[in-house]
Order: structure tokens, then sequence, then C-alpha cells
């Protein structure tokens, strides 16, 4: 698939390479392109735009006012093209070759209007603008990355360590930085006058190194401030730029009041792969925090050989000992640099396809964020107009009824599978056309319908690429990013007065048909003799007769789907040896691989700590397994461990994320004392900085101990086992063992849970308690 050949989706301009664009507002726009090794980069000229539903703002401009294409309008200031589409709708397109001068325009023009100043176009509803890099690539149909694959960018990650979190009263003693061709380096400053020269040789490196993308975990929240603070305290140029665009590093102030700082480098994309995560576990929920060290664990890419150094102790580590914290720094670039590869190739593949820059891709929402720039190129494509303020939001209808969400039993079930419903509302809207009544043009649709059958396309051609990695993960990439729009396009109907193209009448009516389709399954299912357990939109969870094969799941499903609608698809997701179903959308799963699955926040906490969560699971998969009697043994030797204080302070210790400045805290601290902030106070530190992540744990006599974040240290455990038995006791069975209570009767759940090991004289064995099954009706 071209641009050429599908110009809703991809623009319709095929210009290949593209890894950056820079745009200003007087209308010139650089375009760097790779190919292989070699860079170049070309200059243009663009007309700035903006969007508008009316031309009595720009009246005082007389005859420097003019339609595109009429007589004298190659002399006017400003040139109109009047759009396809009703009063109200952002039916005139302004451009003209300086836009802050058009801006500027508009503002006289609305204050004499309304006889009052108006300081931005943000207080005008009237008008419609995007970013100058966002107006060239929807104005000339480009994309970024046409026949690129992400290993052909050159990605440099950098990663800053600092005397405190704070710039005013810390600074930069080492900057760790690697590229994607294996070069690494440290940049340092042992003594505080030797910070300015650190931070320009660091600006040289990365013009030296020339990298396409630059990346680190938490890159917007914590390194560039910084080094923007620190650079401007020594009045070093940050020349972080590529010729021949602006050299600097620029700073914009967004949001209400401009209290939000968002950075850009000409000619570079700027990656936090901190978005990556919270972005992977909006949806997976499975991460134990969003700590690179904690992420990189989970997903198994922290090297065997990882040094590890709790962030207060990082400086007074490296003043005696500064290899140690060169090899912490590398890891930290080299884990950097393992997420991206792991988690931003589907937002690679989004800049593809939508006008906007990759680095904002890679942290927008697909709705409004992907979707929404696509709809807006077409519809310039076009010359359509696109809907006006307060469009389809539909406030007036009242709530909305969102999907069907059934619990349909608690307990213990054996034989589970589990049918999804493939794209169902997406289906929904292309087997009954239900879009939103302002798209004219129906590009919405259109774009649905045609990702629907392209990811099919990359899903196959992935299981046929398995032997070339690099293939797989190209198309792997194309499926990921395409069921992100296709997921977000009921989303973005439903969006309200945030969306262009919202219509809330449209929603609803997917949500309506998807609880029909849903209730059509559910009976289909039921008369066939399974035992329902939870039912969505995603999906269906059943328990299958004693006696059944996989042969038998699968030719089940196949028959309720065959009595659904055309264009929707029931389809055999899994299988599963147990479940446990605690509450809706909160389950525990026993793959017949012997792993288990949690879902749900039920299961999973911030701030869970590690000797409960170790307890949790063991517990549920044998909860699932029906072994009772080693339940019962698993819960004694965790008392008693616990009792001994066998287990390691680290394991007791539970991680937390600051919210507060040590003055807010200390300012409430006399109504409210809150462990977190106590366990900093009595080591004795007195500064932190909101974000940050501590671990502490309850000692005896109710004080809370700061436990730093030194892994290995922890685990080798050489301080004092001086934690409140009772209160991790309590802890136990409240905050874990609680869990389990739906799993069986009031008085198995007590007696399995008692904390005394001698069982009552009329107590039967606990060999006899069953959980409470999920059985199929006879």
């Amino acid at each position: 698939m071209t641009a050429i050949e599908d110009e809703t989706l991809f623009g319709w301009d095929a210009t290949p390479g593209i890894v950056s664009v820079w745009a200003d507002q007087e209308g010139q726009a650089l375009i760097w392109q790779r190919a292989g090794a070699d860079l170049t980069c070309s200059r243009e000229r663009f007309r700035p735009w903006i969007l508008a539903t009316r031309l009595d703002d720009l009246g005082r401009l007389g005859e420097r006012l003019a339609e595109a294409g009429s007589p004298g309008a190659d002399s006017a200031v400003v040139r109109y093209r009047a759009l396809d589409g009703d009063e109200g709708s952002y039916r005139f397109l302004l451009t003209a070759p300086s836009g802050r001068a058009l801006a500027r325009t508009i503002l006289t023009g609305a204050s004499a209007r309304l006889g009052r100043p108006i300081r931005g176009l943000f207080e005008l509803d009237d008008y419609h603008r995007v970013g100058n890099v966002e107006q060239y690539l929807m104005a000339s149909g480009r994309a970024y990355f046409r026949g690129l694959r992400f290993d052909d960018l050159r990605r440099m990650q950098l990663d800053l360590e600092t005397t405190s979190l704070d710039p005013e009263t810390g600074r930069i003693f080492l900057v760790a930085v690697r590229d994607s061709t294996g070069f690494e380096v440290t940049l340092e400053a042992p003594a505080p006058g030797d910070e300015p020269a650190m931070i320009a040789a660091l600006a040289a490196l990365v013009r030296e190194r020339d990298p396409d993308v630059i990346e680190n975990h938490n890159l917007f929240g914590f390194d560039l401030p910084f080094l923007w603070r620190r650079a401007e305290e020594h009045e070093v140029p940050l020349a972080l730029g590529r010729a021949p665009g602006p050299a600097l590093l620029e700073r914009h102030l967004e949001g209400p009041g401009g209290k939000k700082a968002r950075f850009t480098i000409a000619g570079r994309e700027l990656i936090d792969t901190l978005d990556a995560v919270r972005r992977h576990d909006f949806v997976a929920r499975d991460l134990p925090s969003h700590r690179l060290k904690d992420v990189a664990r989970h997903f198994g890419v922290a090297g065997p050989d990882r040094v590890y150094v709790p962030g207060p102790e990082i400086h007074a580590t490296y003043c005696r000992d500064p290899e140690r914290v060169r090899r912490y720094a590398l890891g930290d670039v080299r884990e950097v640099d393992a997420l991206s590869r792991r988690l931003l190739l589907a937002p690679f593949a989004l800049a593809g396809m939508a006008p906007r820059r990759y680095e904002r891709l890679a942290s927008a929402g697909p709705a409004t964020g992907v979707l929404e720039p696509m709809l807006v190129r077409a519809y310039l494509r076009a010359g359509a107009a696109i809907p006006g303020p307060g469009g389809g939001g539909g406030a007036e209808l009242g709530p909305h009824a969102g999907g069907a969400l059934h619990l349909f039993a608690t307990g213990v079930a054996e034989r589970v599978v589990k049918a999804d419903i493939a794209s169902l509302y997406p289906s929904l809207m292309g087997a009954y056309r239900i879009g939103p009544a302002s798209d004219r043009l129906g590009a919405l649709l259109h774009i649905v319908e045609r990702l629907l059958t392209l990811r099919l396309q990359h899903k196959a051609a992935a299981r046929e690429a398995q032997r070339s990695a690099t293939d797989a993960g190209h198309h792997e990439a194309m499926q990921a990013a395409m069921k992100l729009l296709i997921n977000s396009a009921y989303g973005y109907m439903g969006a309200g007065s945030i969306a262009l193209f919202a219509d809330r009448a449209a929603a609803d009516e997917v949500t309506r048909r998807g609880r029909a389709i849903l209730d059509l399954i559910i009976d289909g299912l039921r008369a066939r003799g399974v035992a329902l357990i939870e039912a969505d939109t995603d999906g269906v969870y059943f328990a299958m007769p004693e006696g059944t094969v996989e042969a038998d799941e699968r030719a089940l499903v196949a028959a309720v789907a065959a009595t659904l609608p055309a264009g929707i698809r029931l389809e055999y997701e899994g299988r599963y040896r147990a479940m446990f179903s605690y509450e809706v959308k909160n389950y525990a799963l026993a793959a017949h691989d012997g792993e288990v699955v949690l879902r749900g926040v039920a299961f999973r906490s911030s701030r869970a700590e590690p000797f409960g969560e170790r307890f949790l699971r063991e517990a549920l998969r044998l909860t699932m397994l029906g072994e009772v009697a080693s339940l019962r043994a698993l819960f004694l030797a965790t008392v008693a461990a616990l009792q001994r204080r066998s287990l390691p302070v680290a394991m007791v210790a539970t991680r937390t994320r600051l919210t507060k400045t040590p003055e807010a805290y200390l300012a409430t601290r006399a109504g409210h004392r809150e462990a977190a902030y106590e366990a900093l106070l009595t080591a004795g530190r007195t500064r932190w900085a909101p974000g940050e992540r501590v671990r502490f744990y309850r000692a005896r006599g109710g004080i809370h101990v700061w436990l730093p974040e030194d892994d290995d240290d922890a685990r080798r455990e050489d301080k004092a086992r001086d934690y409140d038995v009772d209160h991790y006791l309590r802890t136990l069975v409240v905050s874990y063992a609680s869990r389990l209570r739906k799993a069986f009767a009031p008085e198995d759940f007590e007696r399995i849970f008692r904390m005394e090991e001698q069982m009552g004289l009329f107590d039967r064995p606990v060999s006899s308690v069953v959980p409470l099954w999920i059985r199929c009706p006879l």
C-alpha cells in the first residue's frame, strides 16, 4: 500500500525517508530525509493557514483580502478559499505569507467586533488552527518514515545524573549517552565548575553524532527541564539542533496560564519512553510501576550485570566509586533503547499515516491526536468544510449508554474458554454504516474499513515472516498501529466537545447494537449448556462441561459465530485450566502451562508489599487447582516467616510515588501524618520532589523506615529485620488472603486462613474443603 493508493489513510505525496520536519509561522519548512547513511535537507515555502467560520474579522483589510484564484489574489495579504459546507462550519481556509501576521490581523478584527481585547485565537471558537508542522504536512500530503523501518532511524539515548532533583539547588555531574550504532560514552563534571563545559560538550556530541531521535525515560518530566535550567544558569547555549534549522533547544509554554513546558529541537524528534510505558499499562495493567528499572525487569531487558544505585546515593557513590555510577548510568540508556524498540514500533508506524510529528504521535492519544488530523487532512484535500464549534457533542442527550458488562458468577471454574468479539465497535460501524453525521465525506468509516482489511493483511504477513525478524517486526508494528486507530474510532465519536467530528447519537447507536450482539452471543452459549462467567464487548468467558476437549470448544464457538450478523466475528481466543472470578473485570486465570494471569485492580496495587504479592499469586494458583491443603500450608508458612522475621525488609516494604513538596507536607503534617513522608523525615531527608518513588516499611513501635532503592543491597539484606510483625500479619489477612473470600464458603475461608496451626475439635479437615465451583447446568 502506497500513499497514492489511499490518500485518506496515508496522504497523497509519496516523498520517502522523512525523519523530521521543522516549520515556522513565516511559512518556511525544513524537511530532513534519510536514505541509509545519507541525510539530506530541503527547504520549502508554504502558506500558513487557519480555518474560520466567518470573514467578518478581516473586513478592515479591504483589497488586501481576496478569494484564492480571483483577480488580484496574488497581491492580497490574506487569501481565503471557500470550502463546501454550511454556515457555522469551518468553511473558510485563510492563508497568508506569515501565520503570525494572519493571527494578529484576526485578533485585531475580533477585538473590534467584540468590544474587548482578545489575546489569542484560543479565546475564539470561530477559528481552528493546528501546529506549524501539522499545517505543512496536511497541506503537502506528506508523512514521516515512508520506506523506512524502525532500525533505519539514528536514535540517541541520553540520561542525566544530578546532585539533586531540583535544578535550583543541584547540578549535573554526569551524562550517559549511547546511540543505535552501539556508541557509548559518559560525559562528566566532577567539580561544580566543570558543569558548563560538560553541557557544551554534550551539545557538541549531539551535533557530531547527529541523531534523528533523542530518547530517555521521563525526558520531558526531568532531563530536558533540568538541562534547560542548568544551561540557563551558566549561559551556555543548548545548540542541539540540526543544520540548517535553528540551533537551540526550543522551549514552549502551553496549557492554562502557560504553565506546562514542551521542548522541541529542529531536525530531531524527542521521545519519552515514559509516555509509551503509560500507554502500555493503560491497556495491559500488568506493570509493577512505571519506573525504568521496574519496567526493564518486567520486559526482561535488564542486563544480567545491571548495576543499581539508590537515587539519593548516586552522587555520593560517584565521589568514592565513579566507575560504579558510570556502569549504572549506561545501564539506564541501554534499557531506554530496549524499551524504545519494544514499545515505540506502533507510534513509528502511525507517523507514516497521520500528519503529525513523530514525537507528538508518540505521546498523543489515538483519537483526537491521530484520527482527527487524518480527517482534517482529508477534508482540506476535498475542499470540504469541517464541522464548526459545538458540532455533534450531544451533551443534551444525557448520560451516554455504554457497552454491556455482565458478571454471571463468582468462584472458581475449570475448562475455561475465552471467545473474543473481534473489533466489535469498529465492525458495527462498518456493518451498519454508523458514522458521525457531520462526516459528510464518510472519511471516518473509510478509515475504519480500510484499516480492518489492512490489519488482517499485516497480521498474516507477520505470521509468514517469522523467519525474518525485521519483516515480522514491521508487520507487527503496522497491525498494532492499525489496531490502535480502529479501536479509537468509536471513542472519538463519543469524545464530545474536544473532537471536531464527535457525534454522541452515533456513539450511542454503536453501543446499543453492541449490547444486542452480546445478548445474541450469550443466548447462543447458554443454549449450548456452558457455564457463563463474564461477558462484555471485548469477549466472553465461560466454562465447558466435563469431558470436553479443545476441538469441542472451537466447534461450539464456531456454531455461535455462525448465528451472528454479517461483518461481526466471534473468534476462539484461548483456553485455560481454571479461572477465579472475583468481581466484574477482576479475575485470575490458570493457563495450561502453569502461568497465572491476573486481571483488574483487585489483584494489583502500586503500593503492594512483595511478600503479599508473592503469597497472593501462589494462593490463587492453588485455589484454582483446588489444592486447598497446600493453600493452608502456604498461609501457615507465610505466617511463620513473618513471625520469625526470616523475610528481608525489602519483602515487606511498600513503594509509593510522592505527590507533595516538603513544604506542602509540613504545612499539613500536624493534622495528618503520611507514612512515606514520615519515613523520609525520620531518615533525615528534608528534600524530595513530587514524582519521586520511595520505599518504606513499618518497624516496631509504628515507626516508618525509608528503604533506599538499592536492589542489590536490599536483596543482600544487611539491615536489621525490625519490622512490625503484628502489622504485617494483619496485612497478610486483610489485604491479601481476603481477596480469596469469594472462592470459599465463609466457614471454610475462616478455617483456611486461621492463624493458629491447631484446628478446633469439631473442625472438618482442610483436605475436605473445596472451592465454590462454577459448574455447567445439567
